[in-house]
């Protein structure tokens, strides 16, 4: 039974029309596509001069790319919107198959409306007249928040409303809120009433701070304007939760979570304004079969493990920008009888923005199998840390101890996070390595600017790769060790680049490093730099079999679903939003 999202007027969703034959069919031509070039999303960038990786090119790809400038890789290559391609030689037919291909089965990253931009602008225009502030999300919502988070919390959260209002539903839950920008816009800017989960103990702390701070700034301007005090509901308080959201539990358990917390009194609206009273009751509030809620403004703790939630997304190398937030595994003990009963639980829509890993898989499957959460827009990052049953444990993941599952509600079989649907898992080679994941975390926008500017940044990967071989040399066991980011690498000469990053592996700094061997490396940055755009030309291609998976899963449970490129792809990478309603009836 299909759903209309009728609602959602000002994005463009260009999967409205896609069939369930045509989804299938598509899968197929990717997985095939993907195996076909595995040698080169699986390789790593480091490995360049170690395995020799030029060499695995075709002779005829070689002798064209090894000529192309910089810009000339981002137009020819890259660039999808690029209609102008100039060829400075003939090259070969299986070169541009391929390069058409990519383009062609990957899913496109932006809206028609937004392809027009300001010239030399890589912000939204709402930053043209302030780079660092949206002039289109209120002053009190981008406190504390950077710009490319103002964009897609201002824009998830009207999508949020929009799938409400069509819903009848007021109620939203918000996991891997991190500190709380999402929930503040959806509770005080569009009146919703909003559950915010979050796994690390200080983010929800800080989460709780804020709304204190945003509470306070409406009262100082309602006091300016001669208006009541008190907030009136729509600009209710969320409530927040610290504690983990278990991927291999079953959906009455994550609903046992926001019950034990405490977070939603049924038949009563949130409370609204600040409450010095329910401040000092927060802080009295107990462990509550391993959660703790901070209602309001006042402070939460968990017991659950915290980590560092403010993961930088992979393909943002200069910056700061938080990615995602977390949340794993929470379980709920000793839960009393009456708690069982979980038919009188109020709907809600689910929402994630760039929820990490599994953590998105999950929160799609507790969409499907919980008879409370109506609609869903789920916001993914972070694919290399997926769980897949050809590495289950994937770097980067955190699993926190196993206590043992709510009383009564079994643990669900043994499922990861890619693939989720039947047809996928089925599909000859389906499977997506670490490393193919990995780069589709990639910001290919960024790069093309790179490339377009010629910037010095370009030779970082070329340092790394040289480093690698004079590792390699001194220690042939090490292979791809980790060597943390070099502030400013390239703006230095390589040798003071390897005498920073020998140490960091072991190695003395003044380790002997042939002169004529570093030269001759050093002019092959060129061909690194090709090589390292044609596996980033695949990293769409795989992001897409990866949210196309998603899709299928939700057909194959019998909903539609549909992808919007809602946030600007130049701001905010990993732009793509799934979004699902269930039938009615």
């Amino acid at each position: 039974m299909s759903v209309e999202l009728s609602t959602v007027q000002d994005v463009e969703m260009f999967t409205a029309s896609f069939s369930a034959e045509q989804q299938r069919e598509l899968a197929k031509r990717l997985t095939t596509f993907l195996s076909q070039y595995k040698h080169l999303s699986d390789s790593y960038i480091i490995e360049f001069f170690t395995e020799d990786l030029w060499q695995t090119l075709p002779s005829s790809w070689q002798a064209v790319l090894q000529e192309l400038s910089y810009p000339q890789i981002a137009d020819l290559f890259l660039d999808a919107t690029n209609e102008d391609r100039r060829y400075p030689s003939v090259w070969p037919l299986s070169l541009l198959a391929f390069r058409a291909t990519a383009h062609a089965l990957a899913f496109p990253r932006e809206c028609r409306h937004e392809q027009v931009r300001v010239a030399s602008s890589t912000k939204p225009e709402e930053f043209q007249e302030n780079q660092s502030q949206s002039s289109l999300l209120g002053h009190i919502f981008r406190k504390h928040v950077k710009p490319k988070k103002q964009h897609e919390i201002r824009k998830l959260g009207m999508l949020v409303k929009q799938l409400c209002d069509q819903t009848g539903c007021n109620r939203v839950v918000d996991v891997g809120s991190g500190q709380g920008h999402l929930t503040r816009f959806l509770s005080f800017g569009l009146g919703l009433s909003v559950t915010a989960i979050e796994a690390d103990h200080t983010l929800v702390t800080m989460a709780s701070r804020f709304d204190g701070q945003l509470i306070w700034a409406l009262e100082k301007e309602n006091q300016k304007k001669n208006c009541s005090s008190r907030l009136p509901v729509s600009q209710s308080s969320p409530r927040h939760v610290a504690g983990w959201v278990n991927p291999k539990a079953p959906w009455e358990a994550f609903i046992m979570q926001l019950r034990a917390a405490g977070c939603v009194s049924e038949g009563s609206s949130t409370p609204s304004g600040p409450s010095k009273k329910r401040l000092r009751g927060s802080k009295r509030q107990g462990r509550s079969h391993g959660v703790q809620t901070s209602p309001s403004h006042g402070s939460a703790h968990s017991n659950a493990h915290s980590q560092d939630s403010n993961k930088t997304e992979s393909e943002e190398e200069s910056s700061n920008e938080t990615c995602c937030s977390c949340v794993q595994p929470v379980y709920q003990e000793d839960v009393s009888p009456e708690d069982n009963s979980l038919q009188s639980y109020p709907d809600f829509v689910l929402t994630g923005l760039h929820a990490c890993g599994d953590l998105s898989t999950t929160l799609l499957r507790h969409f499907v199998n919980c008879p409370h959460v109506r609609g869903i827009t789920s916001v993914a990052c972070c694919y290399m840390k997926i769980t897949t049953k050809e590495n289950p444990s994937p770097p980067g993941l955190v699993v926190p101890p196993v206590p043992p599952l709510t009383p009564g509600h079994e643990s669900v079989p043994s499922e990861f996070g890619y693939p989720m649907s039947s047809w996928v898992r089925g599909l000859p080679g389906h499977q997506l390595s670490y490393k193919a994941r990995e780069g589709a975390c990639h910001a290919v926008e960024d790069y093309i600017r790179r490339l377009r500017e010629e910037s010095e940044l370009l030779r970082t990967h070329c340092y790394r790769a040289m480093l690698e071989t004079f590792i390699r040399d001194a220690r042939p066991d090490l292979r791809r060790a980790g060597i943390q980011t070099i502030k400013k690498a390239h703006l230095l000469p390589f040798t003071e680049y390897a005498c920073l990053g020998l140490p960091r592996v072991g190695l003395p700094p003044d380790l002997a490093l042939d002169p004529e061997r570093v030269e001759a490396m050093l002019k092959q940055q060129g061909r690194v730099v090709v090589y390292f755009s044609l596996a980033l030309l695949l990293a769409p291609v795989v992001e897409t079999l990866v949210l196309l998976d998603r899709m299928i899963y939700l057909q194959e449970k019998g909903v539609d679903s549909q992808l919007v490129p809602l946030f600007d792809p130049n701001f905010s990478p990993r732009n793509f939003v799934l979004v699902a309603l269930k039938p009615c009836g």
